[in-house]
């Protein structure tokens, strides 16, 4: 039998595999690293595809792929009260103790934490975005975040910057909010054994081709660097709606010949990406943390990346080379790092980054947090509302409404279907050496499906 887990971890966003992103990788190994560390972690997200139903992925992660469909952007339509009975079952199969929320802009997210606050479960919620707080977009938003922060145990950011933009936004305390990086898997993400000639100088771009990117802003950049250097060549990797302006801007500089465009890369081909070039050329207009910087950097290449959001705290000031959004400001900041690249070795700034971050430190200060959040004292339904009644003269009353709804189809749920008549789910655990250990009444040779 094996030993019962520490804690019961339910991570919910509408963003994992097998779509690929900076979110997807945060809660993938922060999952992996917390069931090394002797927590159940179960993931639930929407379904991908014919991809639905529950997956268990490596080290017996298992994940719930709900029959919601993404309806924009890979997030689901927002429904309010349509996935209690889904999450309320979830809660109670995997005898979850604490319910950990993944990006604001998740409405699958938002809904699952309303839902499991209203049935007195511990709530956590990791902010990995930053947003402004002047176009329509992001005041609703906003507004959102103070509705789903209003009644939230503790809160997580992935940057100094990323904290001060949560609790603004959100009116959140900064004392329940916690700053905890991002990390990049270093066994992974290695430099080459041959490290590139420097007679042609590879200038490497992976991203999402979008506005917030700064699509554009490479679009200006490109030709001028390619003016300047004639042995400089790009390798531009991603897919988006900006995808065609670069093909435009390749078509119309005659730079085939040196502009590479790869399209969509797996992320199990991104290192293979980045070992070909000396320079990580990171154009976002604006970015809470940027893995791909530290990917970039775990394989040696040195980074040149807009001053935006968090990214100045990314990385040592001998790593990067940081640049306004400007197109004349970046083609300097590109010089500057042309300039240095002989005195970079990748080998130095590998084992720099071994020591800089890893997940099993993430996960070590995540259960901190989790810690902190199951000491937090309970709170019946009137004291939850006077909490939904600051969030303004008529926004607080309308979510007043919306929770105390909530409550009510939660009670009428329970009458329907009684706690005592879900069914709990056996714990699986996979050791490395004896293969899969189980408890709770399963026999050893029931089989997993991986997939």
């Amino acid at each position: 039998m094996a030993e019962p887990p520490k804690l019961r971890v339910l991570m919910v966003s509408d963003f994992f595999f097998p779509n690929f992103g900076g979110v997807e990788n945060h809660i993938y190994y922060l999952s992996q690293c917390l069931l090394k560390l002797g927590h159940k972690v179960v993931v639930m997200t929407h379904a991908y595809g014919n991809r639905t139903g529950v997956r268990y992925m490596t080290g017996g992660l298992k994940v719930y792929y709900v029959p919601w469909r993404p309806f924009v952007m890979q997030t689901t339509f927002p429904t309010v009260y349509g996935t209690l009975p889904i999450v309320r079952t979830i809660l109670r199969r995997e005898k979850i103790t604490v319910v950990h929320g993944h990006q604001a802009f998740s409405t699958l997210c938002h809904e699952a934490l309303m839902h499991a606050r209203t049935m007195g479960y511990k709530v956590v919620f990791t902010d990995h975005s930053l947003y402004g707080f002047s176009d329509v977009g992001s005041i609703h938003m906003n507004k959102v975040l103070q509705f789903s922060l209003a009644d939230i145990d503790q809160a997580i950011c992935v940057s100094h910057t990323s904290k001060e933009n949560t609790v603004l936004r959100s009116g959140l305390s900064p004392a329940k909010v916690f700053m905890i990086p991002n990390a990049v898997d270093t066994a992974m993400f290695k430099p080459a054994s041959v490290r590139p000639s420097t007679d042609i100088i590879t200038i490497v771009v992976i991203s999402r081709l979008v506005y917030r990117k700064g699509a554009d802003l490479l679009v200006e950049v490109i030709p001028e660097v390619c003016r300047l250097y004639p042995n400089v060549r790009f390798v531009v990797g991603g897919d988006g709606p900006k995808h065609v302006r670069l093909e435009e801007m390749r078509e119309k500089h005659s730079l085939q010949d040196r502009v590479e465009m790869l399209g969509a890369v797996p992320h199990s081909r991104v290192r293979s990406v980045l070992v070909t070039g000396h320079i990580f050329l990171n154009s976002s207009l604006t970015e809470a943390f940027c893995i791909a910087i530290l990917e970039a950097a775990s394989c040696g290449l040195l980074t040149v990346s807009t001053r935006v959001g968090g990214v100045p705290e990314v990385l040592p000031d001998d790593m990067v080379v940081l640049a306004e959004p400007d197109p004349d400001d970046m083609v300097r900041a590109i010089e500057k790092a042309i300039s240095i690249l002989p005195s970079i070795n990748p080998e130095e700034m590998h084992n720099r980054m071994k020591k800089l971050y890893s997940w099993q430190d993430v996960a070590k200060r995540t259960e901190i947090v989790y810690d902190r959040a199951l000491k937090c004292s309970n709170r019946n339904l009137l004291e939850r509302l006077s909490r939904f009644l600051s969030c303004g003269a008529w926004a607080g009353k309308l979510f007043c409404m919306v929770m105390i709804l909530d409550y009510l189809l939660w009670r009428l749920l329970q009458l329907l279907q009684p706690d005592e008549d879900i069914e709990e789910s056996p714990d699986i655990r996979l050791c490395h050496h004896r293969g899969i250990e189980v408890s709770d009444g399963l026999k050893e040779e029931d089989k997993v499906r991986n997939e």
